[in-house]
Order: structure tokens, then C-alpha cells, then sequence
């Protein structure tokens, strides 16, 4: 008999449903077209403290649109991939405002929980939750030191066929893989970037050329609990 995991890998040639109206074959395609992720790319974010504004969530209402997430598509209980965070320095007062969202680790503590291999890391470093194979532990919820993940109570409706979502599963951002995949950023990055804000860089860590590795260079930054040894594939300047 077939097993799970030989059912999974020939998936690309069906139209699996994971909720009413939602099937993963627009996704399957997109894989088929643009080929494996490689090694060889290690997609980063950058977001510099000092550009991002306070008073400013283009990026958490790009994500929302992009993905289908918000109070449109489904009940009042929401999740969030991105959201910003408040933060005041005790001595100086000092405050900013961040969006904070999956770290993307190359460690990622969620994968090393997760009993059924649900959540995993691409070789390209972006961490990712397959939805046929989560069961709703929420071990990784518990396990993700940046309250990044979110777990889906409630049926959702009008979801985006690159985005699927299903009631029972725990979700978090995919640094729209999807465009990615494509040869394009992140909808976060688009809409800072479409305000002049400039906050925030998508790039690849591994090519020494690109613009968020020439900043990493020329810049010191720093990762959120760095300290867990996690190696976060998001980094933060102007702390």
C-alpha cells in the first residue's frame, strides 16, 4: 500500500482540498515551475529600527491582503503573521516600534518539536507548516521563542489559493514563499518599500552581493534572543 509520505510527494499532480474551495494544486504548480529551493539561497529580512515608523502598519495590512488573513475572511478571532511591537529602552526612554514576525531560523525549535515533520525548514532556509500533516499539537507554539505562530479555531472563508489555511492547523509567515518562488519580495517589503520608507530589506544572506548582505557587512545588527543560538534569518538594526 502507499504510504503517507509517497501519497505526499506525488501530490503535485492532484488537486488536494485542505478546506472548502481551497486546493493545493495552484501551489504544486508554482513548485513544478520554479524548481527546488536550493542551498545555495538563504533568504534574510533586515529591518532597520530607525526607518520604521511608529505609527505605521503598511506591512502587517500588505500581509493580511496578500495571504487572506483578517476580519474578511473568516471570524473575529484573527491570526497574525506579522505584527508590531512597542518596545522602551528603561534608561534612555528611547521607543520604537518593530514588526516582528516568523524568524525563519536556520535552527528552527518548531521543526525539532513537531511530531509529525508538519513544520520544516526548506533548504533555502524559509520555515514553512504543511497542512496536510499537522495535527494541532501547538507543540511548536509553545517551542517558538518569538510567539510567531498562530493556531486556527474557527472555519475561514474566501482564502487565497497560495495561501492556504485550514481550522485545526497552526500557521505563521512564509515570507510569502510564493512570490519568492516567483522571483519577487515579500508583501511587507513591497508596501514599505511603496511608501519610501525603505525599513525594510529582502535579500539572500549567502550572496555577498546583495543589498542586505552588503548592509549586514557595513552595519552591526542584531537577532532577537540571539542568545538561543538559533541564527534567526531575520536581523534587526538600530536597536
Amino acid at each position: 500500500m502507499t504510504g503517507r509520505r509517497d501519497f505526499l510527494a506525488g501530490a503535485a499532480a492532484l488537486a488536494l482540498t485542505i478546506a472548502p474551495g481551497v486546493t493545493l494544486y495552484p501551489m504544486a504548480q508554482a513548485a513544478l515551475t520554479s524548481g527546488p529551493a536550493s542551498a545555495k539561497n538563504r533568504w534574510g529580512m533586515l529591518i532597520d529600527a530607525n526607518r520604521c515608523k511608529a505609527d505605521c502598519s503598511a506591512c502587517v495590512g500588505a500581509c493580511g491582503e496578500e495571504n487572506a488573513i483578517g476580519p474578511a475572511h473568516g471570524p473575529a478571532i484573527q491570526a497574525q503573521w506579522i505584527r508590531k511591537v512597542d518596545l522602551r529602552h528603561k534608561g534612555s526612554g528611547r521607543k520604537l516600534s518593530l514588526p516582528v514576525m516568523c524568524q525563519h531560523c536556520a535552527e528552527p525549535p518548531c521543526a525539532d518539536v513537531c511530531p509529525t515533520g508538519a513544520s520544516f525548514k526548506r533548504a533555502d532556509g524559509i520555515v514553512l507548516v504543511d497542512k496536510h500533516r499537522c495535527i494541532g499539537c501547538r507543540y511548536c507554539m509553545l517551542a517558538c521563542p518569538y510567539k510567531a505562530r498562530s493556531f486556527v479555531h474557527e472555519t475561514v472563508t474566501d482564502q487565497a489559493p497560495h495561501a492556504p489555511r485550514g481550522k485545526g492547523t497552526v500557521e505563521s509567515c512564509t515570507l510569502c514563499v510564493h512570490r519568492v518562488d516567483a522571483g519577487g519580495t515579500p508583501a511587507c517589503v513591497e508596501a514599505c518599500v511603496g511608501l519610501g520608507h525603505g525599513a525594510i530589506i529582502f535579500g539572500d544572506l549567502n550572496d555577498p552581493t546583495s543589498e542586505i548582505s552588503k548592509r549586514l557587512a557595513e552595519y552591526p545588527s542584531a537577532a532577537i534572543r540571539a542568545d538561543l543560538g538559533l541564527d534567526p534569518g531575520v536581523r534587526y538594526q538600530g536597536l
